[in-house]
């Protein structure tokens, strides 16, 4: 008799924990911009300038593993950095990895938990790639005007109301 096997790997949970840029020790600020550049650089081949200045004014969610390493990421920005209205979640990613684990919608939780905390009362506004405009419309963003490209790659402004 014949059985076959699939492998299956069991993630264990990360944990999130949200620091400001000076809270940030150098390890955890090299490694969390080695993995966004390896998201947006490397694997969306769009070359563009990642340290742009807001990541000072930032509050930075990083997800761990148990290795201590960093799984996922989002950089949470106060009102007026991005957007002049609106507080802001950007450079949102999960490892390789940890993709299509649902992951993705723990770190938008988290995100928008602590955006509440750090921002209370406040709207929130995201630039989010087209082809996740249901992931975000699922976690209660709603679309606003029309979509464009930004590094060539179609996005569409999404707010979330507290």
């Amino acid at each position: 008799m014949f059985f076959w096997a699939k492998q299956i790997t069991f993630l264990m949970p990360l944990d999130y924990s949200c620091y400001t840029y000076d809270d940030l020790s150098k390890a955890q600020l090299y490694d969390l911009m080695q993995l966004r550049q390896e998201v947006f650089v490397v694997e969306q081949n769009c070359p563009y300038l990642d340290a742009d200045g807001k990541d000072l004014e930032a509050h930075h969610l990083l997800g761990v593993d148990s290795n201590n390493k960093i799984q996922a990421y989002t950089r949470l920005l106060p009102k007026g950095t991005s957007y002049a209205e609106y507080c802001s979640i950007g450079r949102v990613l999960t490892s390789s990895s940890i993709r299509r684990t649902g992951e993705g919608i723990i770190l938008m939780k988290n995100s928008i938990h602590f955006c509440q905390l750090l921002f209370p009362g406040q709207a929130l506004k995201i630039s989010a790639q087209c082809y996740l405009d249901s992931f975000y419309q699922n976690l209660g963003f709603i679309p606003i005007g029309e979509k464009y490209l930004e590094d060539d790659i179609p996005h569409q402004a999404m707010i979330y109301s507290a």
